[in-house]
């Protein structure tokens, strides 16, 4: 079997650009992928087209050795962008190899642990009574792990984001809700790297012990000392990962015990071949994956066969209005979601499908907003 085509398409869809790519073989199986590094989706583009034409030729069931083809046939190798490129890839001839076996890909990482995917939701809309609600019905549901809403003040605008009024703000609900919702609920905030050091301790230090079970991506990953130090000063555990473009990037936060939950993202740490150095690396410092999974369907389905053939896993990323309502118009087969997690599905390779007549949106500019603090100087999205 040999790969006639890589055919990476950046295009508008729903509510979102998605930089998908489908490979072909002579044998008419093709296999589907998806790259992660949102906001930069031409640039990937750009480094799957270059890298189409070394791999127009090449086996996909060599998909390890190929990985490290792209990875390592330059001088300057990894780095996001390129990874992102690579994962898209990796997973679509993970997709192929699967089909052409007859197996879901998960049987190709090892086989199933689990039947159904647990998943924790996130809350929509600002701090308040409502936000409590939704959670108390995310529970009902039987989804018992969540993510709430931050105070994150105009920041999604581009407007004002004052950190220490919103911790204040955020510190003051997320004590408010573990009362109405008990010790059974599993509760979370992401920060989104928004805070220094001295911010988050304070932070933490402003709610009773076992107000948090997570806190996600409270500072900026480039600095793991700098974690360290914020690791002494507060006891809540932290989930971090999704902006790792390598194994190497989770080295000394698993190896150092900096991090608590491995927040891997498929689409951007090199797919399945380098998802599974990451799983098996934190299971030895029994460490969970908790894996970001913010994309389309491709993503996800990618992210249910990772979930399902590790066996240190805790929750994957739901978005609550996608999974109950997806977009059939693009994605023709999808995985299932039973209401309080995704179901594993037996169809051969990734069990995705796309309508590739229906890739016809074209690409739409899209910047992540640029927030700025009171005095005028520029914040972290």
């Amino acid at each position: 079997m040999k790969i006639t085509d890589l055919k990476p398409y950046a295009v508008w869809v729903g509510r979102r650009n998605q930089m998908l790519v489908k490979i072909e073989t002579d044998e008419g199986i093709y296999g589907w992928g998806e790259s992660g590094f949102s906001g930069r989706e031409l640039g990937v583009k750009g480094i799957m087209e270059h890298y189409r034409e070394f791999l127009i030729g090449r086996d996909p069931m060599s998909r390890g050795g190929l990985w490290q083809e792209m990875y390592r046939s330059q001088y300057f190798e990894g780095g996001r962008t390129l990874t992102a490129a690579i994962s898209a890839i990796d997973l679509a001839l993970h997709d192929i190899v699967a089909k052409k076996l007859g197996v879901p890909v998960y049987e190709l990482l090892g086989g199933k642990h689990r039947h159904t995917v647990p998943v924790f939701a996130t809350t929509a809309g600002p701090y308040g009574p409502a936000m409590i609600e939704q959670a108390k019905e995310f529970m009902d549901a039987g989804i018992n792990a969540f993510r709430l809403s931050y105070d994150n003040m105009d920041i999604q605008s581009g407007g004002l984001f004052e950190p220490r009024e919103s911790i204040a703000n955020s510190a003051e609900w997320l004590i408010k809700t573990r009362e109405e919702l008990g010790n059974q609920a599993i509760l979370g905030v992401d920060y989104h790297h928004r805070l220094s050091p001295a911010e988050t301790a304070s932070f933490c230090q402003m709610m009773p012990s076992h107000t948090l079970d997570f806190l996600e991506e409270p500072i900026r990953d480039e600095s793991p000392e700098a974690y360290e130090a914020l690791r002494k000063l507060t006891d809540v555990p932290f989930a971090i990962g999704e902006e790792f473009a390598s194994k190497w990037q989770f080295l000394p936060y698993i190896e150092r015990g900096i991090t608590q939950y491995a927040r891997v993202d498929i689409c951007n740490v090199g797919g399945f071949t380098e998802s599974m150095k990451v799983a098996g690396w934190a299971e030895a410092h029994y460490i969970d994956l908790m894996p970001h999974n913010p994309l389309g369907p491709i993503c996800t389905a990618a992210s249910v066969h990772l979930a399902a053939a590790v066996p240190n896993f805790a929750w994957l990323e739901v978005n609550m209005q996608r999974a109950n309502d997806p977009d059939r118009s693009v994605f023709t087969e999808q995985v299932e979601f039973n209401g309080s997690g995704y179901v594993v599905n037996d169809r051969p390779g990734l069990g995705v499908d796309v309508d590739e007549s229906k890739l016809s949106e074209p690409f739409k500019f899209w910047e992540a907003p640029h927030p700025h603090r009171a005095d005028g100087s520029h914040t972290n999205w």
